[in-house]
């Protein structure tokens, strides 16, 4: 009777990263987006993005409190409570609020801000169970959300027209830069487009491309993500709303212009890097996975060229909800699996 054993629950694997870990480093590679979000759009990004972070971050703390009975016996062990809060808080609502903030416009009014942060994080995540229990990405949905209920308005997709120049796009026919000046008189580089300078956009941390991809590697390097997660949703997006664009009658593009003006407009590179890629609403397989981000890039190219407008947000949320689906047929191999080899008769 005292040699009794122990059976904890899995994994009994254990390495330096936790949780607290992954999600600064998440919170770091968002960085480079966040400095040139506030630098193109200036104080009404800083606004956007502190309304948005302390709004999420000050909900979960509110839902813990008053779940773990912070106002019980006349709030008799709120302070044992909010040390319970700090201690187990990893980060995750401060990255929902940021990333909720980074996919807003400029224009964005602070009580919109606010009531996205709050749905978010009370909804999305918390009534679900809190962190690695939510269906959806709260981000991802919450921008759905303030799009339905504020009519903050998605970037619009226009049709793409022949080349003015050299590398040059015009701006009346730029894929998905938003509120894109009308007319062909001026055109937008894809420099441009990369570094976003001279680009209006609906989205303030969706603008410079170059920011996002230093986040991109960042979090490669960490191996907080696969490298090539991102790679197959903006190439199946990009290769299929290329072609479609060439159905287009009366139009006069080639199938490199498309490619490259859908792949670096709108929403489709910062969705894939920072959205797609979360963790809890994504496979575990490896062939689930590749599954997953295909048929993200499929659902954002054909509804962009039908709708003619931003639905990355939208699509992460509608193929999140197959996830479970993708995970039941796909399994993840078990930690040390190897395949017995057949004895050769």
């Amino acid at each position: 009777m005292n040699n009794q054993i122990v059976i904890s629950t899995p994994p009994h694997v254990k390495c330096k990263s936790t949780t607290k870990s992954i999600m600064l480093d998440v919170l770091i590679s968002l960085a480079p987006a966040t400095v040139m979000a506030i630098v193109y759009f200036g104080l009404n990004a800083l606004w956007i993005v502190l309304t948005a972070v302390l709004g999420a971050v000050a909900t979960e703390f509110v839902y813990y409190f008053i779940a773990q009975g912070g106002f019980a016996n006349k709030c008799k062990n709120a302070l044992d409570v909010c040390k319970k809060w700090w201690k187990q808080f990893d980060y995750t609502s401060a990255i929902t609020g940021l990333i909720l903030a980074l996919i807003l416009p400029s224009t964005a009014i602070w009580y919109e801000v606010l009531i996205g942060a709050i749905f978010s994080i009370a909804i999305v995540k918390m009534l679900f169970g809190g962190t690695g229990k939510n269906l959806v990405n709260p981000a991802a949905m919450g921008r759905v959300f303030m799009f339905i209920s504020f009519a903050i308005a998605a970037p619009v997709v226009c049709n793409i027209a022949p080349i003015l120049g050299e590398g040059t796009i015009a701006t009346g026919a730029s894929a998905l830069s938003g509120n894109i000046l009308q007319g062909n008189e001026a055109g937008i580089s894809y420099l441009d487009l990369f570094l976003g300078t001279g680009v209006p956009a609906a989205a303030i941390g969706e603008t410079c491309k170059a920011a996002i991809i230093i986040g991109w590697i960042y979090l490669a390097v960490k191996k907080v993500i696969k490298w090539w997660q991102p790679l197959i949703y903006i190439a199946v997006a990009g290769l299929v709303g290329a072609l479609l664009a060439l159905t287009v009658e009366g139009q006069s593009v080639d199938f490199i212009n498309s490619f490259l003006s859908l792949t670096l407009s709108g929403g489709l590179i910062f969705g894939a890097v920072f959205m797609a890629t979360d963790y809890v609403t994504s496979p575990k397989a490896t062939l689930g996975q590749i599954i997953y981000f295909v048929v993200l890039g499929l659902l954002t190219a054909v509804l962009r060229h039908y709708t003619k407008l931003e639905v990355v947000s939208f699509v992460i949320v509608l193929v999140n909800l197959i996830v479970p689906l993708i995970d039941r047929y796909f399994i993840r191999k078990p930690f040390g699996y190897k395949r017995e080899k057949k004895e050769v008769k």
